[in-house]
């Protein structure tokens, strides 16, 4: 009963697109436009896995952002969080640190950027940088290297005290996730 009513609408819903008049439509025209229905419902089932793989992992999502309270962070100290899968450097400054590299802002660089542009305005004690070396995406180590920074041992990128590329192959400085403050000891990363 079903099949009949199924079928009766495909030949109505043909017989009114149709520019051959009723008295033409056989049962290929018919067979025709149910095949190609069915294809076309058949390639939209096949197509989704591959579009649905396309989504961000649910374990990433979970990621979007993390928060991260910096009252235990002591001056000169470095901690790292992960965030999206990626080691997050999150870094207690000392006032010596903070002016060796406002001091260092007109220094020779591949990738020249000030100090004041990598830290928020007022918390210039706090640099929080992606960890993943912009060479060939190592994670470099933290109070190591020519500057007092970072070095990345698989191929000798040394960072500045403030994630500034400044000797080896690395094209760019350490990236600044977007962050914000959400309290004077707490953040909120992504």
């Amino acid at each position: 009963m079903y099949e009949s009513v199924f079928v009766n609408a495909i030949v109505l819903l043909y017989m009114t697109n149709s520019s051959n008049p009723p008295s033409n439509t056989t049962r290929r025209d018919f067979m025709v436009l149910a095949a190609t229905a069915t294809a076309g419902v058949g390639a939209a089932v096949a197509a989704w896995p591959l579009v649905n793989s396309m989504n961000p992992a649910a374990d990433v999502l979970a990621l979007a952002s993390t928060e991260v309270d910096l009252s235990a962070v002591q001056p000169g100290q470095s901690i790292t969080v992960m965030w999206r899968g990626k080691p997050v450097f999150v870094r207690h400054r000392t006032p010596e640190q903070i002016a060796s590299a406002k001091a260092d802002d007109n220094a020779p660089m591949s990738d020249p950027e000030p100090d004041a542009q990598r830290v928020k305005k007022g918390k210039e004690q706090w640099l929080i940088l992606v960890g993943v070396c912009t060479h060939l995406g190592c994670v470099p180590m933290g109070s190591q290297g020519d500057f007092g920074g970072w070095l990345c041992p698989c191929h000798g990128s040394h960072y500045d005290a403030s994630g500034r590329i400044r000797k080896g192959p690395a094209p760019l400085n350490l990236a600044v996730p977007p962050y914000e403050f959400l309290s004077d000891t707490s953040i909120r990363i992504g």
